[in-house]
């Protein structure tokens, strides 16, 4: 066992209850037949019907062997249920708040990785064998809704967004090498806003501030940071600052924002990517929707943002594009390891994307169109990780080599200390606009007067 933390392997006969699945899978089948409203939330309550009357037969049977107790029944017809409609052995982890990662490495080495715990946990198996785990990957992929994503031999590697939000990656032996490798990310916090992050520290009351009206000045800001470093996180909650019948468009590979689904927003046209169905037509996967294919359908919906979960490839043209030719406001996140690499980052997708594309091309429509970058940095050096807001940019124009010019505004406290504190003042152009917005440039500490762009 890695780790302080000890969690309670599940004794529950697993071979009985894949029987009582399959008794009452075909048992539904059958009646769905002479039956089609028996499907859904009445699909689901009939199915729990069937699994208590197959597990009290099987409680019947067992206690002729030895003793088996009530808890014991109810075990079984929770994870029988979970089999049937949800996600087997593994749903009991996904319903832990406090699980922010799971790590499968095989079907008999599970890790959960909690928020409040650096060292991962090994826990209990969920599956026997590296074929029920597939399978279960499988289902997974068939319960997420999101057509043309397979997992098999032919189709080794998947990735899909989970009921719950979370994001699921597998890797088929045919990748690894023998085992089949998953890592869900969950997604902890789905639903706050500004304020919040400054409760979980993430920031202070002042950059939450000068974030907001950088939304409400329709500023395009790009969040940077590694990977689960609180990119998304962070986008969701200043999407909170658009206001409430706005119209805009979030465009993402996997549902990660939830904009259309906060209780809030009343005009978000979500977009979501769709792999292909494997078959080529015209040179063409058919059935693929890209980033980049959103991207332009999102220029005719009468929109005055587009949100980009994240810009990881071609996309990030027309991401860029859009920052320059449509109305500013529009944010995106994007990998990165260190804030002296974002340029060049933005650059390397660009080559990526065409080949008649060109650094200086790139630098111009960062220059041009980009506002802010707001990096997110993580402190793992103590019990708990955490992240935080660690440096501020100001995009300026174009400065020494044809680079981007920017303006740090915000830096690390210190080489220890990753939170953001001031470090210059923004140009006077920017100060206005946000003052317009609500910002109070007073607040924020001044320590040298502002000397133009720095490259």
């Amino acid at each position: 066992m890695v780790g302080a933390r000890a969690v309670p392997r599940m004794e529950i006969d697993t071979r009985a209850a894949n029987e009582i699945k399959r008794q009452v899978n075909d048992q539904l089948l059958a009646e769905a037949k002479t039956n089609a409203a028996l499907s859904g939330p009445a699909r689901e309550q009939r199915g729990r019907a069937l699994i208590n009357e197959r597990v009290a037969v099987w409680g019947d049977a067992a206690r002729v062997r030895g003793t088996v107790s009530e808890v014991q029944e109810q075990q079984m017809a929770a994870l029988v249920f979970d089999m049937l409609f949800r996600a087997g052995r593994l749903q009991r982890y996904l319903d832990d708040d406090r699980v922010e990662d799971i790590w499968i490495n095989g079907h008999d080495r599970v890790f959960l990785k909690y928020s409040d715990e650096g060292d991962p946990v090994e826990v209990a198996p969920v599956a026997d064998s590296e074929e029920e785990l597939q399978e279960l990957v499988r289902d997974l992929v068939r319960a997420s809704g999101q057509t043309g994503r397979t997992f098999s031999t032919a189709s080794p590697d998947v990735a899909v967004r989970l009921p719950d939000g979370s994001r699921l990656q597998a890797l088929g032996p045919e990748i690894t090498g023998e085992r089949t490798h998953v890592t869900i990310r969950r997604h902890r916090i789905k639903d706050a806003n500004l304020a919040d992050m400054v409760r979980l520290g993430t920031l202070d009351q002042t950059i939450a501030e000068l974030l907001a009206a950088c939304v409400r000045a329709r500023r395009n800001v790009m969040v940077v940071g590694e990977q689960s470093s609180g990119k998304t996180s962070m986008l969701r909650a200043l999407l909170k600052e658009i206001p409430r019948h706005e119209r805009f468009a979030t465009v993402e590979t996997e549902f990660e924002l939830w904009a259309h689904r906060n209780g809030y927003h009343t005009q978000v046209v979500p977009m979501e990517a769709r792999e292909s169905n494997g078959e080529r037509v015209d040179g063409r996967a058919a059935g693929e929707i890209t980033l980049l294919d959103l991207m332009y359908r999102a220029k005719r919906m009468s929109l005055t943002r587009t949100v980009v979960g994240e810009v990881r490839g071609p996309e990030v043209t027309a991401m860029m594009q859009a920052l320059t030719s449509d109305r500013p406001g529009s944010m995106c996140t994007m990998h990165a390891s260190e804030p002296h690499v974002v340029f060049d980052r933005i650059a390397e997708l660009y080559l990526l994307a065409r080949g008649n594309f060109s650094e200086q091309l790139a630098y111009r429509q960062i220059a041009n169109g980009l506002h802010f970058v707001v990096f997110m940095s993580v402190d793992e050096s103590g019990p708990v990780k955490r992240r935080m807001v660690s440096h501020i940019w100001e995009i300026t124009g174009i400065g020494e080599g044809g680079r981007p010019a920017y303006n740090e505004i915000y830096r690390p406290a210190s080489e220890w200390d990753m939170r953001a504190v001031p470090y210059a003042p923004m140009s006077p152009h920017t100060q206005r606009r946000l003052e317009q917005a609500g910002f109070q440039a007073g607040a924020q500490p001044q320590p040298v007067a502002w000397q133009g762009a720095s490259a």
